[in-house]
């Protein structure tokens, strides 16, 4: 029995063989682990020998089984396809499943319940259980007639689908205070009151009156007066718990948007809402099934939101007020001009803010218009009136020239008719004041101002535009919402007090509560993304490290890899002209060559922007160099990584620099960071981001930013920063003057030596001067009658 006792103390996985043996007596033997299975099929092998029926069976198991796998039992080989699995997840692979970045099991569990815990009326759903379960018995899925089942129960769901639709929001069950609060804290999402405290809360701040009456009328009034709160009890009174938004199905059944529109959402492919939609939907559409909490519930507020970059924050503010001019439209239908004013820092990201709104109002009867130079918004009384543009003709005049047509009088201009206009700061103030030769025109039926990337639109290059945009919506119901991923304390107090001014200077102007969303860490970049922070010491170190990007092959296993296509960010126009021209033949031409990597920045024309835009969102392109310019906004959602080969002027910079990759919840994205010996003084306020990315994240291991060079890297005081994110490094900085001092010689875009640049010139004026003599042959024509006239030379 040696045979026996070496297979019982081997122990085979039993999964690896099925029932192979020869069917004596009526029985099957399996191979399986315990040896007690094996003695029993040894005491029941009686119809021949038992030694040589068991030696059979054993004989039989032992050759089908792989020998590769029997040797090697204890050894646990790496799987090959789960690790370029793993290592091939890029943004450009295609959408993610789930779009959130903060999720939890009980956050979860309580939206699945709220969307599917729908209460019915007890007969009707007695009956439609009873019928539906008697058609899954009768199934009969091998039958030739397969349609007839499911066309009854395709016929009770859209029966049931029906019933619900028309009995409306009464229908859907709402969330209690506690489960709100669960829902929006696992989702880090906060949602505050920024009115004054004796607005949001007075019952919380008066005393209680007593109930005994003192001797000394000066303790009475002491008691009287209002209690100080301390700074924890001021944010809870202010913290609001608001319905949060379980799926875009409840656009329809619960905030009743229109039908067309909430089709157009479900075609774009929406299901799950992202965080920020989840929070800011339910304010801004109002939950009018609810039950009337409190006012800042249920009434359209005044809005900040602070979302991180790629969250969708676009289709938030585009749906609630496409959803708003079309009930109005229904209301009043005499009532036509611009009802919502959408403004932008750049013109690639107002163009993207209405291609999508197009998209979503599409059979609406909204008409989007993107602003263009030349156009009249406002009527004014010393002018002519003009005919009135169609939509159709907005549309075209985007593919058309920016300048106005030659010997086209101004008065012949047609008011722009449209809806809802999204424009650039100055473009709209110059169509409002006519160039700034005439007053700021007014937009009295403006019921919602949109700022998109409030920070910079309220910085000071934008600041007074803005502002003088905000005071031209009269409209005493106006709404104001600010949106962006980054947005400082400055920019709130800047709100509240143009809020405070309008009630000065508009006293017809109402009321509304001012609230502020922040979904995560504020001013932080988005979790689901690597960084990398490279030290290469000079300008050739970092001209190197991104040319082992463009070829990952020649890179070692611990370095970045980066796939195409991906963003390279300079600091300056200049830069990025340079650092075009230096990669330009970098790719093969097999891979397409020098078509392949294109340059970006606000010295081209409108025509050559979009043209290199939609090369690179087909796939075109494959590198694109650009500033600071696309930094903001702009959506390109199979972006595999973002490289910064100047540190940006500000972690706010930084912020919406790396967000272009990692859209909705796109996993893989990585944003690599060159830094130099001049970069040093200005690097610990973006290593400071990406540590707190990190955190966010929450994975354990090592992290991008060791905590040694945290505490190396020196503090930047406040001089130096407002200097940084005014005028960027300053080695860097364009030279106006035309000369280049010893900084600017050593941080040129280049692998060339001083030496092999000198030759180049030289060699580039002597074909110059050839040039010049070839195009003025009578200067040297000249020259030769000159000499003769002054000597003849020696006579014989």
């Amino acid at each position: 029995m040696q045979w026996y006792r070496w297979i019982a103390e081997n122990r085979f996985p039993g999964d690896l063989i099925g029932p192979c043996g020869e069917e004596f007596c009526g029985s099957f033997l399996f191979f399986s682990t315990s040896p007690q299975h094996l003695l029993t099929s040894y005491h029941h092998s009686t119809s021949y020998s038992a030694s040589v029926l068991f030696r059979h069976r054993i004989g039989r198991l032992c050759v089908k089984m792989d020998a590769f796998k029997l040797l090697t039992r204890s050894t646990k080989f790496k799987s090959p396809g789960a690790q370029s699995t793993a290592s091939t997840r890029l943004p450009s692979t295609g959408k993610a499943e789930n779009p959130q970045l903060f999720r939890s099991s009980a956050a979860d569990g309580l939206l699945e319940k709220s969307g599917n815990g729908k209460k019915r009326k007890r007969g009707y759903g007695a009956e439609e259980a009873h019928h539906i379960d008697e058609d899954a018995l009768n199934l009969d899925f091998f039958s030739q007639n397969k349609s007839s089942a499911p066309r009854g129960l395709d016929a009770t769901a859209e029966k049931g689908q029906d019933r619900e639709d028309a009995s409306g929001s009464d229908d859907d069950e709402s969330m209690d205070e506690v489960q709100c609060r669960t829902v929006l804290n696992a989702h880090k999402i906060k949602v505050t009151d920024m009115r004054d405290i004796e607005d949001v809360s007075p019952v919380q701040v008066q005393a209680e009156e007593p109930k005994k009456k003192k001797k000394k009328r000066k303790q009475q009034e002491e008691k009287q007066q209002p209690q100080t709160l301390t700074k924890k009890e001021l944010k809870k009174a202010r913290r609001l718990y608001p319905q949060p938004l379980v799926s875009f199905k409840e656009l329809r059944t619960k905030y009743k948007i229109s039908r067309r529109l909430a089709d157009n959402v479900a075609e774009q492919g929406f299901t799950v809402p992202t965080e920020v939609q989840l929070g800011s939907l339910p304010l801004l559409l109002g939950n009018k099934s609810g039950s009337e909490k409190s006012k800042a519930a249920t009434t359209e507020p005044d809005l900040l939101v602070v979302a991180p970059t790629g969250s969708g924050k676009t289709l938030s503010f585009m749906i609630p007020v496409i959803n708003k001019i079309v009930r109005h439209h229904h209301e009043q239908p005499e009532e036509r001009g611009i009802f919502s004013v959408v403004v932008a820092p750049t013109k690639e990201l107002a163009s993207q803010i209405a291609n999508e709104g197009r998209k979503l109002a599409l059979g609406t009867g909204v008409k989007i218009t993107l602003m263009k130079k030349g156009m009249r918004v406002v009527k004014r009384d010393d002018e002519d009136q003009g005919d009135i543009l169609n939509e159709s003709s907005a549309e075209s005049s985007e593919s058309e020239s920016d300048e106005k047509p030659a010997g086209k009088p101004k008065a012949a201009i047609p008011v722009t008719k449209s809806d809802i206009l999204v424009s650039t700061p100055l473009l709209l103030v110059n169509a409002l004041s006519a160039n700034k030769t005439k007053p700021l025109g007014t937009l009295p039926l403006v019921r919602n101002l949109i700022l998109d990337e409030a920070d910079v639109l309220l910085d000071p290059l934008f600041r007074d535009q803005t502002l003088d945009i905000w005071r031209s919506c009269t409209h005493p119901e106006l709404r104001a919402s600010l949106w962006s991923a980054t947005m400082g304390s400055s920019i709130e107090d800047m709100a509240k007090s143009t809020i405070k001014e309008r009630k000065l200077t508009l006293p017809e102007t109402q009321s509304y509560p001012l609230i502020r969303l922040v979904v995560g860490l504020k001013d932080s970049a988005i979790p689901n993304i690597k960084h990398k922070l490279v030290y290469a010491a000079t300008e050739q170190g970092k001209l190197l490290g991104l040319r082992q990007l463009l070829h990952p092959t020649a890179a070692t296993s611990s370095d970045v890899r980066l796939r195409p296509p991906f963003l390279v960010f300079t600091q300056t126009i200049p830069r990025a002209v340079a650092l075009h021209s230096e990669l330009l033949y970098d790719i093969p031409p097999e891979a397409g060559g020098s078509s392949r990597i294109a340059v970006l920045h606000s010295d081209l024309s409108d025509t050559q922007r979009s043209e290199i835009m939609k090369g690179f969102r087909k796939g075109e392109i494959w590198i694109l160099v650009t500033t600071d310019l696309l930094a903001r906004g702009v959506d390109f959602r199979g972006i595999n990584g973002v490289v910064n080969y100047d540190i940006p002027n500000s972690a706010a910079v930084y912020v919406h620099r790396v967000g272009r990759t990692g859209r909705a919840g796109r996993e893989g994205g990585v944003a690599v960071t060159y830094y130099t010996k001049e970069d040093i003084p200005y690097v610990k306020s973006i290593a400071n981001i990406i540590d707190a990315s990190e955190k966010l994240r929450g994975e354990s291991g090592e992290r991008s930013v060791q905590k040694w060079l945290l505490d190396a890297l020196p503090d930047l005081s406040k001089k130096n920063k407002k200097e940084l994110k005014k005028h960027g490094v300053k080695a860097r900085q364009t030279n106006t003057k035309g000369g280049e001092d010893k900084d600017q010689r050593r941080t040129r875009i280049s692998t060339k030596s001083g030496f092999e640049r000198r030759q180049e010139n030289r060699k580039k004026g002597a074909i110059a001067a050839s040039r010049n003599r070839s195009q003025h042959p009578s200067q040297k024509s000249d020259s030769e009658s000159d000499g003769d006239d002054g000597w003849g030379g020696i006579d014989d």
